[in-house]
């Protein structure tokens, strides 16, 4: 069966900074393999698009721009905080308010939480980068497909079943996003 809209796939997949031989930034091995229905948003289109009609068998790699992953890098995405939403009961809290810390934000509208990384430390305010870490990184794939099938019902209940979605280190930045089967 050839990839398409609605399949659900299994593949594994090396992502690199710059190219070919650029440094790995996430290894999926076969022994935990990525799944993924494609059609429900929850890949890079571009890297959706690279993978349309291939089958279980197939090897692919190629690259993706910049503005094909994650984007460009915004420089409106630095912004300076105040150092005070880093304070507990009036102590510092060092290990968040740290040069290279991820730190979890909330806009106070009930959304969902978003991550910055603290960058600079100055007397009272804190250089938070709001980018995703990937922004402004030309990025490359390499990976296998193992297995494609028809996404039952089941499966599109949260658009896809477990694993990374191309999105963080640990593999484990997947909630639910959308609501629904396959044909939502």
């Amino acid at each position: 069966m050839k990839i398409a809209k609605n399949t659900l796939v299994t593949m594994t997949y090396i992502l690199r900074r710059e190219n070919e031989n650029g440094e790995i930034i996430q290894e999926v091995k076969e022994d935990k393999p990525f799944d993924a229905i494609l059609g429900k948003g929850m890949l890079l289109p571009k890297f959706e698009e690279n993978l349309m009609d291939l089958e279980p068998g197939d090897t692919f790699s190629f690259p993706l721009t910049p503005k094909e992953g994650y984007g460009e890098f915004d420089e409106t995405r630095l912004m300076d905080v105040n150092k005070e939403i880093f304070m507990n009961n009036g102590v510092l809290n060092t290990e968040l308010c740290k040069e290279g810390a991820q730190v979890w934000f909330s806009s106070g509208d009930g959304s969902q939480p978003f991550p910055g990384i603290v960058k600079e430390i100055h007397d009272s305010t804190v250089t938070v980068d709001f980018n995703h870490e990937l922004a402004g990184v030309p990025l490359y794939f390499t990976g296998k497909i193992l297995e494609v099938r028809d996404a039952s019902d089941i499966d599109c209940g949260c658009g896809h079943c477990h694993g990374s979605c191309c999105d963080t280190e640990d593999n484990n930045d997947c909630g639910c996003c959308c609501d629904g089967g396959c044909n939502s």
